[in-house]
């Protein structure tokens, strides 16, 4: 039996339009709602990611973010 689906939490979020473009395009291909599909990926979070790209993204965020909040 599938396991029923509840969203039980609601948070508020801040996002950058090209992140959030991005979340509506993917919810939209694939049949979600943008709740629905941050859920999906943070469920399959070790499946959707490459660790290694991943990690090198992530270095690199991180050293633009400071520049981008000005």
């Amino acid at each position: 039996m599938p396991k029923r689906f509840r969203l039980t939490r609601r948070f508020p979020v801040a996002m950058t339009e090209d992140g959030y473009r991005k979340l509506r395009a993917f919810a939209r291909e694939a049949g979600l709602d943008e709740g629905e599909a941050l859920s999906f990926l943070f469920e399959n979070f070790n499946s959707v990611t490459d660790e290694g790209k991943l990690t090198r993204r992530l270095r690199e965020f991180n050293s633009e973010l400071e520049a981008r909040k000005r």
